[in-house]
């Protein structure tokens, strides 16, 4: 009896132990880039198929190879937007997250050559090249998408030193505490530049400041700058604008990457919704004029 207890029980445990090392597996090397040889097997059977068929004019959208290419194609753009659908799911089962991410990837990139081999390069003015345009800018703004998540979550850890967002907006404060008391001594001129410094939003500069880090009309900056007297006292709010300006820099830091780990999703879920209407307007018009 004690080894029939013993058994389920080291087999849960066995089962636990893999999954909390595939936990630690990229999404891109997940069960050994299963999907990536999936995709890579598509592609080669669908170039094969291309150069193997002996007819004249070559294979395009009109044919049998594809029309067959060009269902493959559909069939993989309508499952693979079903992502966002997916990650709302809580499943760590065969199907789970990070398998159905790492198809995504693979199979999406696949699509450059299925589709352009359903075009037969033929390439016009018409809605079957918009399709087409458009699902080589999903699979762009895809790849770009990959490699922020793939390289920016180790720069925002770095960038936050361990620290919160809310705990970086407290050290802020706390310098700006310091400032308001080490200012009540300078002169106007010099107390109106840490005035307008402190009141100046910590998240001004819009989308774009975000985007790039670039912010221009810094007033902390423009304070520091401005503080050319020799004093104590000024020598004293010039430390602590400079301690205040790094600070910002940390937070925008933070601001930036986050930005650009977001971005891309601004456009590519977008150009998703493009593509569908794209293709239903596609096959609509290539079954009508069939």
């Amino acid at each position: 009896m004690a080894t029939s207890a013993k058994g389920p029980a080291n087999t849960r445990f066995r089962q636990d132990e893999k999954r909390r090392d595939s936990d630690h597996v990229s999404f891109l090397k997940h069960r050994g880039f299963r999907w990536l040889w999936i995709a890579l097997a598509l592609s080669a059977a669908s170039i094969a198929g291309y150069v193997l068929i002996d007819q004249e004019p070559r294979p395009n959208g009109g044919t049998w190879y594809g029309y067959t290419l060009g269902t493959i194609g559909l069939g993989l753009i309508l499952w693979l937007s079903l992502l966002g659908v997916r990650k709302r799911r809580i499943n760590p089962g065969a199907w789970s997250l990070k398998a159905w991410t790492s198809a995504h990837v693979y199979l999406g990139l696949s699509l450059i050559v299925v589709g352009t081999l359903h075009t037969g390069f033929q390439i016009g003015w018409n809605v079957h090249t918009l399709a087409y345009v458009l699902m080589l800018l999903v699979i762009a703004t895809g790849i770009y998408g990959v490699i922020v998540y793939a390289t920016l979550p180790a720069s925002l850890s770095a960038n936050r030193k361990e620290m919160t967002r809310a705990q970086m907006l407290d050290a802020l404060t706390a310098i700006d505490r310091q400032l308001e008391s080490a200012a009540q001594p300078l002169g106007r001129a010099e107390a109106d530049l840490v005035i307008a410094a402190l009141g100046q939003d910590v998240f001004h500069g819009g989308a774009w400041g975000r985007l790039t880090g670039s912010y221009p009309r810094c007033a902390t900056t423009r304070a520091l700058n401005g503080m050319g007297g020799h004093s104590d006292e000024t020598a004293r709010v010039a430390a602590l604008l400079a301690k205040r300006r790094e600070q910002l820099a940390q937070i925008r830091g933070a601001l930036r990457i986050r930005a650009l780990l977001e971005v891309w999703l601004f456009i590519h879920i977008p150009l998703t919704i493009a593509l569908i209407a794209a293709l239903a307007a596609h096959v609509i018009s290539v079954f009508y004029y069939w």
